[in-house]
């Protein structure tokens, strides 16, 4: 049995540790010493993630946690189980036997593992363990090929179960995943590129240029009228969307895994009607989560499918295909879905006028994609370049946190705000750590500690709202948490504007007029 607390004490080192190499071999080193039924859970947690992904238990419940224990006592398996009880717990006294499961749970816990745990079920705990280097780390431990655990977990799209198939039966239990009609597969996904130029000279020409929808991503698996349908983050909501899987199951094809997004556009307007814009990923997301499969949907409540890549038809996989022979597969198939716009050039000039067409219509951008690669699935692969506008504000910062982990010591998250000529003063935006260099970090904590109100131990230190700050996001969203209504989406630091004065600031009038155009309508 492995002891929670040897697993705590690896969180922490490998938090303050910042060399890839020296993390991958403290996870190699506490898999290797680990019971092997105790491999998946350690390999979630070290990931900061729960096995059973939710398991009902909020902030509010681990505000006031109970006195520690003096002395470790609780191994990896009774902390799971408790765990797995909790995820099944409902109906009638669900709240509260959870309540008791974890009080038990926090009481025989010691300071440190507290501190874990709380971390860890807030969803928190950044210990810089992210998949690449567990994945390292398992095949480190293992002994073998980071290839062959990377190839498994795109198969199956569990990293922990992989890394038990891996501990027990290496190369040979890893051989054995294979693609699964009705099994997530993990979704591949797009690096950045800064502009559709750089995108075609980093991809080569020809390449393809296809809309980005920022709907909701789906995966759909259909076996014969059996459909299951999942998330980006592979969460089933088959039940969820019973109308949209009632759909698909009617599609005149046998097995199909497909890749895709839905959407929804304005009541009344549809993806065939050039004036139609989609709405913003908010409000999709929003529709995704309370969809129902008792009740079909309003006619200006139903989803648009749309389909973009195939990676199983009836009976071939299609993962390790050129891209250009998935498209031409996915073109073959008769399906209620669109698919999704898509032109193949060499021109940058007709790639750009396809962009400013695709943003035009409310679209988020465009995937550029080499016609040759295969389907790297669970990877940000160099083969699929994403490119957005690119906006950005002027914003002053308001106040900022305390880092953590190997930012320890450091002011790291800023609160960002605009100006409000109205008032005289600013209304926060949201706030963000994203793009911040070393240097960055030196620079601003001794920045913002010249600029502090007050004491600077707290948890936010408040600072006069003097320095500006360029922010470049991807959106805005609506948002009762903050007092304008607004808050931004992705929104990462570019460059400290010592040229410009708070007072030079964009103001809040600014960002509705932005807000108010990505929804197709200006403001006045």
């Amino acid at each position: 049995m492995t002891r929670l607390a040897e697993v705590v004490l690896a969180s922490a080192e490998i938090a303050t540790t910042g060399a890839r190499s020296a993390k991958k071999k403290r996870l190699a080193d506490v898999l290797r010493a680990a019971d092997a039924d105790d491999i998946p859970a350690i390999v979630a947690w070290l990931s900061g993630e729960l096995l059973q992904r939710r398991i009902g238990i909020g902030w509010a419940a681990l505000a006031t946690p109970p006195p520690a224990a003096a002395a470790p006592s609780l191994t990896v398996g009774a902390v799971d189980r408790a765990f797995a009880e909790m995820a099944e717990a409902s109906g009638a006294g669900s709240q509260t036997l959870r309540a008791r499961l974890l009080a038990d749970v926090m009481s025989r816990s010691t300071d440190m593992e507290q501190a874990f745990l709380r971390a860890l079920l807030a969803g928190n705990l950044r210990q810089g363990a992210l998949a690449g280097v567990m994945s390292d780390a398992i095949a480190a431990a293992a002994g073998v090929t980071t290839s062959e655990v990377r190839r498994a977990t795109m198969l199956r799209g569990d990293l922990p179960r992989v890394a038990a198939a891996a501990m027990r039966g290496g190369s040979a239990a890893l051989a054995a995943f294979r693609l699964e009609v009705g099994c997530a597969l993990a979704p591949m996904l797009a690096q950045s590129a800064s502009s559709v130029d750089d995108a075609l000279a980093e991809l080569g020409a020809p390449a393809a240029f296809e809309a980005k929808l920022d709907g909701a991503r789906i995966q759909i698996h259909k076996r014969g009228a059996d459909v299951r349908l999942f998330t980006r983050s592979l969460d089933d909501v088959t039940a969820r969307l019973g109308h949209v899987a009632a759909e698909i199951a009617r599609w005149p094809v046998e097995s199909l895994v497909a890749d895709g997004e839905i959407l929804w556009f304005a009541f009344g307007a549809g993806p065939d009607d050039e004036a139609a814009r989609p709405l913003p990923f908010q409000e999709t997301a929003s529709r995704f989560a309370r969809g129902a499969a008792d009740a079909l949907p309003t006619p200006g409540d139903r989803p648009s499918i749309y389909l973009f890549d195939v990676l199983h038809l009836n009976g071939v996989d299609l993962l390790d295909r050129p891209n250009a022979e998935r498209r031409a597969a996915l073109e073959g198939v008769v399906t209620s879905a669109n698919l999704v716009d898509r032109i193949v050039t060499s021109d940058a000039r007709e790639a750009q006028a396809f962009f400013e067409r695709t943003t035009q219509r409310g679209f988020e951008g465009v995937v550029a994609k080499a016609l040759a690669a295969p389907y790297e699935a669970g990877r940000r692969g160099a083969s699929w370049r994403k490119v957005k506008p690119v906006l950005t504000l002027d914003l002053v910062v308001l106040a900022i946190e305390q880092g953590s982990g190997r930012r320890t010591g450091k002011l790291s998250n800023i609160h960002l705000g605009a100006r409000d000529p109205a008032t005289g003063g600013f209304v926060m935006l949201g706030k963000t750590f994203k793009g911040m260099t070393d240097a960055m970090l030196a620079w601003q904590t001794r920045r913002f500690t010249e600029l502090a109100i007050g004491s600077t131990e707290g948890y936010v230190v408040t600072v006069r709202p003097e320095q500006v700050v360029e922010i470049a996001f991807d959106g805005l969203q609506t948002s009762s948490r903050y007092p304008g209504g607004l808050a931004l989406r992705f929104a990462r630091v570019l460059r400290y504007r010592d040229d410009k004065t708070a007072a030079e600031a964009d103001t809040i009038d600014t960002v509705r007029a932005i807000h108010a155009r990505s929804r197709g309508h200006d403001e006045g």
